[in-house]
């Protein structure tokens, strides 16, 4: 086990492995709240194409911009959900309902975030 968190050190090997579990976490709430005029098949596209946008940037840019770790989770945490709520708009605009896509999308980044600390604070996993 500490052969596999010594691994997770590395971005570029975390990268992948984190990628693969946030969009398990953010997929599902997307699924479910997304508004009713996307399909499912564009909220699952959507849970894996947002994240793929600002992924790597969380994990490779922002940690070597941004070297202390409370102001580097408050920009990542703050970056990811906008970034990905304007991606989300023009994406996919006008929305019909945007009161309710914009929230799900906050709120599916903050799920990934805390099960991501707890997991780093070793209260799962």
């Amino acid at each position: 086990m500490d052969d596999l968190k010594a691994l997770l050190l590395n971005p570029w090997t975390f990268l992948p492995i984190g990628y693969v579990f946030t969009i398990l976490i953010e997929t599902p709430i997307l699924c479910v709240g997304l508004s009713s005029e996307h399909t499912m098949w564009r909220r699952v596209q959507a849970g894996c194409w947002l994240t793929a946008c600002t992924y790597p940037i969380v994990v490779l840019v922002l940690p070597v911009a941004v070297r202390d770790y409370g102001i580097y989770l408050a920009f990542a945490e703050t970056f990811a959900p906008l970034a990905e709520c304007v991606l989300f708009w023009v994406a996919f605009a006008p929305l019909k309902q945007p009161m309710r896509d914009m929230p799900a999308i906050v709120l599916a980044n903050l799920a990934s975030f805390g099960i991501g600390m707890q997991y780093a604070m070793g209260l799962i996993g």
